[in-house]
């Protein structure tokens, strides 16, 4: 059996329904923090940072390095920074730098643009602390991956100096939820369908424009942004979000790279101590932070 078979397989046994209601998918999204074990030479650190809970994630004698400012995943509607410690914590130790992981607004209770608004308020807390835009990276996953494009755009609307670089991992980027691959992918991807990111859209947004480029870049003006680096599996229904986005950067300017990954399920590299091609995504990702970033 194929190690994303196998995948396939433990997914399956934890009973996940990829067209639940988003409220009693946040249950789920907490078993990632129970289930994790930090690996050795990893610090984490509960905290306050730019008026949000958030936690620092970083190696053993690696307060003075780069910072990675990072988004976890959820539709904007579930999960918390510890759900995405199982790539946080690898991107920490495997390019030594910081990362800040930061519980940003959810919806329903906290609609759009309130994401947005937090994003762009952790990364002017780190510009503010003395470090230096080129010592910082964004990434996030799925939401979280729309979430580092739209943290771009707001930041550079407010005149802030672009950071080095964003790494999107399977990014929602177009809310309105109506491009092929939701058609095409809809019997390959386990953790999503239309109707089910379409509530947690129709909740995020509270009745805004999903064509507001805030909420869905892929509509937006993607010039001045920094190098992108895309990583999307071929089994997923946001497989198109991600090539949009590429191809709308490219156009704008933009240094952007596309990784699309054969077989491979939406946020992947989540599943990086089973799944090869995680651990080799990962891999990609920290060469990518070692190119760009200034120590």
């Amino acid at each position: 059996m194929k190690p994303i078979e196998q995948v396939r397989q433990f997914l399956g046994q934890m009973g996940i329904d990829p067209d639940a209601h988003y409220l009693d998918r946040r249950k789920a999204a907490a078993q990632f923090q129970d289930n994790f074990q930090a690996p050795p030479g990893l610090k984490i650190e509960e905290t306050s940072f730019a008026g949000l809970k958030a936690e620092w994630l970083y190696p053993e004698g690696a307060r003075a390095a780069p910072v990675l400012l990072h988004f976890h995943g959820g539709g904007y509607v579930m999960g918390l920074p510890s759900s995405s410690r199982g790539i946080t914590s690898a991107l920490a130790l495997g390019a030594n730098l910081r990362v800040i992981s930061v519980d940003y607004a959810l919806g329903p209770e906290q609609p759009f643009p309130a994401a947005v608004d937090d994003g762009v308020k952790a990364y002017r807390g780190l510009l503010e602390r003395g470090i230096a835009p080129g010592s910082i990276a964004i990434a996030g996953e799925s939401a979280g991956g729309g979430l580092s494009v739209a943290t771009l755009l707001g930041a550079r609307d407010a005149g802030l100096p672009m950071p080095a670089c964003a790494i999107p991992m399977s990014p929602w980027t177009d809310l309105t939820c109506n491009t092929p691959t939701y058609a095409s992918k809809a019997q390959s991807d386990p953790f999503l369908t239309q109707n089910s990111i379409g509530g947690m859209a129709k909740a995020y947004l509270n009745g805004s424009d999903p064509r507001h480029p805030l909420a869905s870049p892929n509509y937006a003006d993607l010039t001045g942004l920094p190098p992108l680096l895309i990583q999307v599996g071929t089994d997923e229904v946001l497989l198109d979000d991600s090539r949009i986005l590429d191809a709308h950067a490219r156009k704008a300017g933009v240094d952007s790279t596309l990784e699309v990954w054969e077989d491979m399920i939406h946020v992947f590299q989540m599943f990086h101590p089973l799944l090869p091609e995680g651990k080799q995504a990962l891999e990609s990702c920290v060469r990518f932070l070692n190119k760009h970033l200034q120590r």
